[in-house]
């Protein structure tokens, strides 16, 4: 397990577990959505305040919500330790013009995880740890009492600071959400508006670092897995002879051809369609 250790601490290791944890977290944040949408209801919150109970005391939603705290913790930590690496990697070649083509979002990613953990844990504060420590009214709903979770909600944005702290913590979710979706595909080698379902794209780094990689892969925007070629051994075993190569392969693994230097759009696209139109005998 050695290997899977190492895994976890590399530079795709954690960009992979950020992006797993992400999704997990946008599946959540869908679930939270639809419950607290129950506000709207004109019942005078009895919806959301049955919702409220059944989450907070059934025994299967505590044991996910434990995990969910610690999937929090995980994907910050994860986060703080790439957003390093990356500030680390600006001063390598690749990272001069970084920014130029990359959006706000994502040159703000580690501002923007800051924002929402500040946000959460005013969140959290004024309406879980009330719920379960503070003096919230109940509620009668046939014999039935309960906490008046929707009072606890109308008493928060009936205050100005909270309503401003609210918005600005959901406008940095929003940004980071924009950002942190795609990249997440993008991550996962899932990403390609026209040869995703067909196509698999690999590249190498010839001769530079995992930091060197990583400012790279940012800086342009690369959408398949891209690994470093430290000490030159893949260059070698392949013969490249210049930079950048890029390999042709079929779809019988043959190699159908090399091209040395800058490869643009139209060339690359009508070598994929020559590719793509080309016989595969299943083997």
């Amino acid at each position: 397990m050695k290997w899977f250790a190492r895994f976890l601490v590399s530079s795709i290791g954690q960009k992979i577990i950020m992006t797993l944890t992400g999704l997990f977290l946008i599946l959540f944040l869908l679930v939270h959505l639809a419950g607290n949408l129950q506000l709207f209801y004109n019942d005078g919150g009895k919806a959301f305040n049955i919702y409220t109970d059944f989450m907070g005391h059934n025994p299967v939603i505590q044991i996910i919500a434990k995990g969910l705290y610690a999937l929090i913790l995980l994907h910050t930590f994860q986060g703080i330790l790439i957003a390093i690496k990356n500030r680390r990697a600006k001063v390598s070649k690749y990272a001069k013009s970084a920014g130029q083509d990359s959006t706000w979002a994502s040159r703000n990613m580690a501002l923007l995880g800051i924002l929402i953990f500040a946000f959460l844990m005013i969140h959290m504060g004024d309406f879980w740890w009330k719920l379960k420590f503070g003096d919230v009214p109940l509620v009668n709903y046939d014999g039935l009492m309960i906490e008046n979770a929707y009072h606890q909600v109308s008493e928060t944005f009936s205050k100005l600071p909270f309503v401003i702290a609210y918005l600005i913590g959901l406008m940095a979710l929003a940004f980071h959400l924009l950002h942190g979706f795609s990249s997440a595909f993008q991550t996962l080698g899932w990403r390609h508006k026209k040869y995703t379902p067909v196509i698999h794209f690999i590249g190498v780094a010839y001769a530079d670092t995992e930091f060197k990689s990583l400012a790279y892969i940012d800086e342009f925007d690369i959408t398949y897995f891209n690994g470093p070629d430290i000490g030159t051994r893949i260059s070698q075993d392949y013969n490249m002879q210049g930079v950048p190569e890029t390999f042709y392969v079929g779809k019988n693994g043959e190699l159908r051809g090399l091209k040395i230097g800058p490869l643009y759009p139209p060339e690359l696209e009508q070598k994929i369609d020559e590719l793509l139109a080309e016989p595969y005998d299943g083997s």
